[in-house]
């Protein structure tokens, strides 16, 4: 069965980084454009960033815009997210999410797979 498993989350002053990553096991992973999501107590689950198959199509939120960079080794079935310059505000549980398209997704009725989640928390 299909496994997205996110790891390298974890507590951090602000101001640090972390770099997250999300392996998949059970689909054929250059099939699918990827993306980052996370989820605040009390809000609403949010769009971080996508990537395409091939990883040249890139979008992000504005909130994580020239902070965050996601990225892709097909070759290991591994998807990151490399976080820098973290607020506060980061703080969130972040899932990775696998969509069986050649195309970018914001929303999350677009993907097909998700894993269960990484916590991050910034310190202030």
């Amino acid at each position: 069965q299909v496994q997205l498993v996110e790891s390298g989350g974890g507590l951090v002053q602000a101001g640090g980084s972390l770099r997250l990553a999300c392996a998949a096991s059970g689909l054929a992973f250059s099939n699918f454009a990827m993306g980052w999501f996370r989820q605040a107590p009390g809000k609403e689950r949010e769009f971080v960033a996508a990537i395409n198959r091939s990883g040249d199509n890139i979008h992000y939120a504005d909130s994580v815009k020239g902070r965050f960079t996601i990225s892709r080794d097909n070759a290991k079935n591994t998807m990151y997210l490399l976080m820098n310059d973290l607020k506060p505000e980061d703080t969130a549980v972040y899932y990775c999410a696998a969509r069986f398209s050649s195309g970018l997704g914001s929303m999350s009725h677009q993907y097909d797979y998700w894993g269960q989640g990484t916590q991050v928390t910034v310190s202030s």
